[in-house]
């Protein structure tokens, strides 16, 4: 719809988990990093946790795509299923052959199977399960049970489960304290903080193929943080809202306005606005120094200084940002 308009080549503010537009940014790169270090020292099990629509699925993708030949890789995108069912999904991403109607045992043992003759030829199994906060706890237990498969030196099969932070309260319940004994890595996924924002959008546009000048104004991302919260979803869902109201005006730039009319059709993020935004807190703070100084009760030498050093550094971020993806594209 926008895309000629602003000369792009594709939808910049998706929200499907499109690995070109993963953001190597913060606790996102941190936590890929996590994993690939956890996976490659053979970690029996792994957890990463994150409030609805902070990136869990796509550090998930973006996680098999960095992982290099060594590896074998399972992925069950809903693992809501019964033990039996869960064996079943796993030995399909194993390239298991059944027959049909096997019994528990039947399916451990073939899986086991397998996983040795991956390890004879010198790969890593790694199972990746998203939505993991939906798996029942009789599922739990049964891939605890897998992590028992195991050489003398080495684990057959690791585990990475992606859940939301109901995870972590299943995972406290006294009848799975041996599966939560065994979790050695652990990492969570917050949103963008109020500096990495402005590189954020600089760097999915020019993922998009966008080269025109600032097309987010100052006022458009302070809206845009304040009630997004910096929750990525939240980001491309009022980013994508707001570049629609602005082609449908023929504005060339998105402003303040743009934001507060996607807000007001986006039903999830409705009466969400938040009155302390990082602009307000340290303006509050000055007002308060000031007046602190006024009364004589603390010397001004001595108060913290506020000054514009703060937008300075979200303009270094954009700028190293934009120049590794313009290297990147070259």
């Amino acid at each position: 719809m926008y895309l000629s308009f602003f000369g792009m080549n594709e939808n910049p503010f998706t929200i499907t988990p499109d690995t070109d537009f993963f953001f190597s940014y913060g606790k996102h790169l941190e936590a890929l990093n996590v994993l690939l270090v956890a996976l490659h020292l053979g970690e029996g099990f792994i957890k990463v946790t994150g409030e609805v629509g902070t990136g869990k699925t796509l550090l998930c993708r973006k996680l098999m795509n960095t992982l290099d030949d060594k590896f074998e890789v399972a992925y069950i995108p809903n693992p809501s299923l019964k033990p039996d069912a869960l064996l079943m999904a796993l030995a399909e991403e194993l390239g298991i052959v059944l027959e049909g109607n096997e019994s528990q045992h039947k399916l451990f043992k073939c899986i086991n199977q397998r996983l040795i003759e991956l390890n004879a030829a010198g790969k890593h199994c790694v199972l990746c399960l998203d939505e993991a906060q939906t798996i029942t706890e009789e599922g739990l237990e049964c891939l605890r049970l897998l992590t028992n498969l195991e050489t003398e030196k080495q684990k057959l099969l690791l585990i990475v489960l992606f859940g939301q932070p109901e995870l972590d309260r299943q995972l406290s319940m006294p009848s799975l304290r041996q599966l939560r004994q065994r979790i050695t890595f652990s990492y969570q996924l917050s949103a963008i903080d109020w500096k990495g924002l402005n590189a954020y959008l600089v760097y999915r546009l020019l993922k998009a193929n966008y080269r025109g000048d600032r097309l987010f104004m100052p006022d458009a991302v302070e809206e845009l943080y304040r009630t997004s919260q910096g929750i990525p979803r939240l980001i491309n869902i009022l980013c994508h809202k707001a570049l629609i109201a602005a082609y449908g005006r023929g504005q060339k730039t998105v402003h303040r306005k743009h934001i507060r009319m996607a807000v007001k059709d986006t039903e999830c993020i409705q009466g969400r606005y938040l009155f302390f935004t990082p602009r307000f807190v340290y303006g509050a703070i000055g007002v308060i120094g000031a007046i602190t100084v006024a009364l004589g009760v603390v010397r001004y030498d001595i108060l913290p200084k506020f000054t514009p050093a703060l937008y300075a550094k979200t303009d270094q971020v954009i700028a190293s940002k934009t120049s590794y993806i313009r290297e990147e594209n070259q």
